[in-house]
């Protein structure tokens, strides 16, 4: 299985900047709408939610802008399931267009199990963590993606 398409959207107007690229607030909007359609896709809809009080929050999130995007170009999200403990998931979003087939940016991020009455960490429910295990199980064969476990640094020769 290729990595799950879980976004499309066209770049509206109220995107860009005064270059006419996506501005670099708006690449975290559209992967944070990625994040939602897998949190549905693991059972952790709105309704479930609502029903369970549980959720996922966003611990930490990298951004890699890679390539411009452009007003009015249609993109997707393609995520894939890093790892996952009781409690957190790593994922990898990378967003595409057609007729290009390098990423056009990637955000690799780290997500937490909730519940919300706390809040405070919880354990994933067991129809999450079986649905979390067949993805990653599915995905296995997939690449390790280019921009995982990067860290921000100025390199030795430029200090």
């Amino acid at each position: 299985m290729p990595a799950l398409t879980t976004y499309r959207t066209r770049v509206l107007p109220d995107w860009v900047d005064y270059n006419g690229h996506l501005r670099d607030a708006y690449y975290l909007l559209i992967f944070s709408y990625a994040t939602d359609a897998l949190m549905e896709r693991i059972g952790l809809d709105a309704d479930a939610r609502g029903q369970s009080g549980h959720s996922l929050f966003t611990l930490e999130a990298h951004i890699n802008y890679l390539h411009e995007v452009k007003l009015d170009t249609e993109v997707w999200v393609q995520t894939q399931i890093i790892g996952f403990d009781r409690k957190r998931l790593h994922l990898y979003h990378s967003l595409h267009r057609a007729g290009f087939d390098e990423a056009l940016a990637a955000s690799e991020q780290m997500l937490l199990h909730v519940d919300l009455a706390g809040p405070r960490s919880a354990p994933f429910g067991q129809s999450s963590g079986q649905l979390l295990q067949a993805l990653a199980r599915d995905q296995g064969d997939l690449p390790a993606p280019r921009f995982v476990g990067r860290t921000l640094q100025l390199p030795e020769h430029s200090r």
